[in-house]
């Protein structure tokens, strides 16, 4: 068959992988975030301490995916775990990087009005600094959504969820009448999904950071 009549025959199990692939990226991505833009927070006025965080969130990526779920199965087993703990770490090394260098960047002048009106430090992080620095951070998060997109589709590896179960199937049966539609039917749905993140990105852009301080 060819590869509309494959879709048509296939839409259900396919928009099921689809959500289970958007679920695990979005999930993995609140919590990269979290973690990420904390880390950011306790590291950005110290250079050693910053230096070591996107070091380490960058010797983190260098691991091959597969051999990074490989390593975690016989820790965490099979499934959802691997999956979820190994897309958190890839996504860090954007948001931490983004979220160091925008801390670094706020104005001190602004910092030191703040503190001169009486807020304390940590209203100061939350009501100046840290948004002044959500536009990089907004974009390592766009960056790592990006990147764990296309890794998500390795946790078929481990039975992880996800479109990428499709693509391993048909590389599974190479030589079969729908091989090629299985792999091209996982690819351009991971395709659309980061697509319709980035936009959805691009609107929280919008309502989020003021007009004054978009790039």
């Amino acid at each position: 068959m060819n590869f509309w009549e494959y879709l048509g025959s296939r839409h259900q199990q396919l928009l099921v992988d689809a959500y289970q692939h958007a679920s695990a990226v979005f999930q993995c991505m609140v919590a990269a975030t979290v973690i990420g833009v904390l880390i950011g927070v306790v590291t950005y006025r110290s250079d050693w301490a910053g230096n070591l965080a996107t070091t380490v969130t960058s010797t983190i990526l260098t691991v091959p995916s597969l051999a990074m779920i490989g390593l975690l199965i016989p820790v965490v087993g099979l499934g959802v775990p691997p999956t979820v703990t190994a897309l958190t770490l890839y996504g860090l090394l954007p948001i931490v990087r983004n979220a160091v260098v925008g801390l670094r960047g706020v104005d001190p002048a602004l910092v030191d009005a703040a503190r001169g009106i009486g807020m304390s430090r940590p209203a100061r992080l939350l009501r100046v600094e840290l948004p002044l620095a959500w536009p990089p951070i907004l974009t390592g998060v766009r960056v790592s959504t990006q990147m764990l997109m296309g890794i998500a589709a390795i946790a078929a590896y481990a039975s992880g969820p996800g479109l990428g179960n499709e693509i391993f199937r048909g590389i599974g049966s190479l030589g079969s009448r729908n091989a090629l539609n299985q792999v091209l039917a996982g690819t351009l749905g991971i395709i659309v999904l980061a697509l319709l993140f980035d936009a959805v990105y691009v609107l929280i852009g919008r309502l989020t950071i003021p007009r004054g301080i978009r790039a």
